[in-house]
């Protein structure tokens, strides 16, 4: 899904917060009885420096208090007080942080973390953890804060800081947002905010509130997050904490610039910009230069615009903020695209997008998926300004640049175990594309669906602007063509997404079920409706590039989808006389077309393999599962189509069938690796909702819960050539810029070359004739696996063929030989 992340509000200012990151004051007692040896006249001093400090600070005087807190750390170490010092050492990391030299803090931090540990303060341990993870998160090194932030969180729940925990999820809330992960980022500033009005924190519970409600607005929740803003600016303004009220106003006026009111947002934005400089925020102030350009650009004045920008470049960049950094340079870059200044926009869009990949080393692969999704709109961004300089080569690397990232590297590193970096792995250039079309002997289609800003009803709206599309043939040819997708929302009040859900179902598909338990084939519409949908889908896929494609229908063609073009059935698209697509061409699908390099070499490493058994289930006595998060968990349905299917299949591939109780999932696990072919008749359910994991349905045993899943799939080592997935919608899963996260992923990872999956959930007769035709093909005529599955399909069709809802389900990903 297309989201508008991170426009420029104020997330950054709530990380500068002081209040955030004190050493508990119980540690001021300490001080005293370590003091009570030393000279009364130094012990006065100092504490009088360090409370003086503390004042500075509370009333936003940042460059006192560091005078302060230097002079009392010097008494400190004089007088030989390591709490004292540790203490002042914190203060001065909290005034350097918030200063802007993000190295300085660190040094700090870590000088009095160490301190801490060594007097078993575990405490104020625990805060110097979190305040380290503050620090890194700043400097964009995601892995690192989270890495402090868990720490933190782990020793002030054993200590019982209740402050200090709420501080921890509230971080944990902010960069859980900035990495994408949703669901886990309200979690956690929910948790915080429930603690802080427990305790009766209410600057804390203002400054969480105002973290929800950007949460809101990253999710594009406008009015849900202004009521958020709302009510942490009055706390703030009761308070009188004037950093929290620059932070509200700043929030506020993003929603007015959202709703077109721009007189109002730049008033609320200048007001927040004359605060930050008041207290001495130099991030709030980025953050609220960047807001008062993008209002200038939205109303076309674009010196303006790029004189703020610059304004607020200078400071990201001299702060160390990667990320405000990043998010910048996108808008410097679209002001020069919008001011037809193509060279400049196009240089400034690749910086940002150097510096975006700086942030992305060492995450965890779940979120190096996330945080790409909030980085997505620079890349096509970056599509458009190169096409708009007819470099469309140049824009197919950027397209190939900006999709399943988090796959390649990881398959990569599967590949090769040696590999040190993701920055050994090459990218795909237009040479390499050309290299790979032509070892695949495949004509390649890619897809790109470019988002634009329209005003509507005097708002600044998002909407598909146009399809890119790029045809590379084996030969190295590569075409260029792109459709206007405008007309959808403009005069059929549609859009791209609406018409793919409304093409399935009018097959017959049913989307709106959440789980296998509620899935099911609904009748479909007319059989006109069902023509025209296929049909217009096929007029702005495959229309403009049809001259392109090969004429012999046996050639492969691989198309690689974006965002919910996985969930169409090419197979099934139909042309102005009524021809399907199948009937055309050999159809294949990839992620990307660097993942076909992968699995080209994952095909040459199972070659090798010695294993020739066929591992074939069907219907194991199912598993219980609920459907819904909290709920009763209820057995699935038993399968008799599928018991069928797999004792057809079996003897064509010299094997017998396992079903019902044999069909454990730790018998199938411990056969798996042995395996040449895998073909699982079974339930597949999909990663679509509440966080559910996708997973294949096994039996159950004492040893297992008969729900073999993606995640432990990933553990596996496979020797397959093939893997079959023969159940409803296990080519479905959350769809990212990473592809589709569910089994198929999964299977590659774990090293077969090429999967069978299914796109929704498919009949059981004609699927079980379907597949015993494929392997029929495969297996005894020798055809490779796009043929065998393209003659299946055709053949099933001469029975159905006004009804692609039995035949057209299964997608081939990978290799075809």
């Amino acid at each position: 899904m297309y989201l508008r992340r991170f426009c420029l509000i104020a997330i950054a200012t709530f990380i500068t917060t002081f209040s955030q990151s004190p050493i508990s004051f119980k540690a001021q007692t300490q001080v005293e009885q370590v003091l009570a040896q030393t000279p009364a006249d130094r012990k006065a001093e100092a504490e009088r420096l360090y409370q003086e400090g503390d004042q500075q600070i509370q009333i936003g005087q940042p460059k006192a208090a560091l005078q302060f807190f230097q002079q009392a750390l010097v008494i400190y170490q004089e007088i030989g007080d390591r709490n004292g010092e540790a203490l002042s050492l914190n203060y001065i990391a909290i005034v350097e942080r918030a200063l802007g030299d993000y190295t300085q803090a660190l040094n700090f931090y870590k000088q009095a973390l160490n301190i801490f540990r060594e007097l078993g303060d575990r405490l104020n341990e625990g805060t110097a953890l979190n305040n380290i993870g503050k620090v890194y998160e700043g400097l964009g090194q995601y892995p690192q804060a989270l890495e402090f932030y868990q720490q933190a969180l782990v020793i002030r729940r054993q200590v019982g800081d209740r402050s200090g925990e709420g501080f921890t999820l509230a971080e944990l809330g902010y960069i859980n947002t900035s990495l994408g992960q949703y669901p886990q980022a309200l979690n956690f500033l929910q948790q915080s905010l429930d603690i802080f009005r427990q305790i009766g924190n209410q600057k804390q519970e203002a400054l969480t509130l105002n973290g929800i409600g950007v949460y809101y607005r990253t999710i594009d929740q406008y009015p849900k997050a202004l009521e958020y803003y709302q009510q942490a600016f009055v706390i703030f303004k009761k308070l009188g904490e004037r950093r929290g009220e620059g932070t509200s106003l700043n929030n506020i006026g993003d929603f007015r610039r959202n709703q077109g009111e721009y007189p109002q947002a730049q008033e609320l934005f200048q007001q927040a910009l004359a605060i930050f400089k008041e207290v001495g925020d130099r991030q709030g102030k980025g953050v609220a230069l960047s807001n008062i350009g993008r209002v200038y650009n939205y109303q076309g004045q674009f010196p303006q615009a790029l004189k703020f920008f610059g304004e607020a470049l200078a400071i990201f960049k001299e702060i160390g903020d990667k990320v405000g950094e990043a998010r910048t340079l996108r808008y410097i870059g679209s002001t020069f695209y919008q001011s037809g200044k193509f060279v400049e926009a196009e240089k400034t869009l690749q910086d940002g997008i150097k510096l975006l990949e700086s942030l992305r080393p060492r995450l965890s692969d779940a979120n190096k998926i996330s945080i790409f999704e909030t980085q997505t709109v620079t890349y096509q961004l970056l599509q458009k300004v190169l096409i708009a300089q007819n470099k469309s080569n140049d824009a197919l690397e950027i397209s190939e640049r900006s999709r399943a990232r988090a796959f390649v590297q990881l398959l990569q590193s599967r590949l090769s175990p040696n590999l040190q970096s993701e920055e050994e792995i090459p990218r795909a250039t237009i040479e390499k594309i050309k290299k790979i079309a032509k070892v695949q002997n495949a004509t390649l289609v890619q897809y790109s669906i470019i988002f634009d800003d329209f005003k509507i009803a005097g708002k600044q709206t998002t909407k598909e602007s146009e399809l890119f599309i790029w045809v590379i043939k084996p030969t190295g040819e590569v075409g260029f063509q792109k459709t206007d997708l405008k007309p959808l929302w403009q005069k059929q009040n549609t859009s791209l997404k609406g018409l793919i859900t409304t093409t399935r179902a009018s097959l017959g598909i049913d989307d709106k079920s959440r789980s296998i338990i509620e899935a099911k084939v609904i009748n479909p519409v007319d059989e006109k409706v069902q023509q025209k949908s296929l049909q217009t889908l096929h007029k702005l896929l495959i229309q403009p590039i049809a001259d392109l494609l090969p004429t012999d229908p046996n050639q492969r063609v691989i198309f690689v989808p974006q965002d919910n073009l996985f969930l169409i059935p090419f197979p099934a698209l139909q042309d102005e006389q009524g021809k399907y697509l199948i009937e055309k061409h050999t159809i294949l699908t990839s992620p990307s077309i660097q993942v076909l390099e992968l699995t080209h070499q994952q095909r040459d490493k199972v070659k090798q393999a010695s294993v020739s058994e066929a591992l074939v289930v069907g219907n194991p006595t199912m598993p219980s599962f609920a459907p819904k998060i909290g709920e009763k968990p209820q057995k699935l349905a038993t399968l008799p189509g599928a018991k069928r299917e797999a004792e057809a299949i079996a003897p064509i591939l010299n094997t017998k069938a396992l079903t019902g109780n044999e069909a454990t999932e730790t018998a199938i696990k411990a056969k798996l690796s042995q395996a040449r072919i895998i073909h699982l008749a079974t339930h597949g359910l999909f990663d679509g909702f509440q966080g559910l994991q996708s997973a294949i349905a096994l039996a159950p045993s004492s040893q297992d819960d008969g729900l073999l899943t993606a995640e432990e799939i990933l553990s596996l080592k496979l020797n397959a050539d093939l893997v079959v997935l023969s159940a409803c919608n296990t080519g479905r899963g959350r769809i990212t810029g990473d592809g589709v996260i569910g089994l198929s992923r999964s299977l590659f990872i774990a090293g077969t070359p090429s999967v069978i999956v299914s796109l929704w959930s498919v009949p059981d007769s004609p699927t079980t004739e379907l597949m015993t035709e494929f392997y029929t093909n495969f297996n005894q005529n020798k055809l490779d696996k796009a043929q065998a599955l393209r003659q299946a399909m055709l053949k099933i069709k001469e029975q159905y063929p006004n009804k692609p809802l039995n035949w057209a389900a299964f997608t081939l990903i990978g290799e075809a030989e």
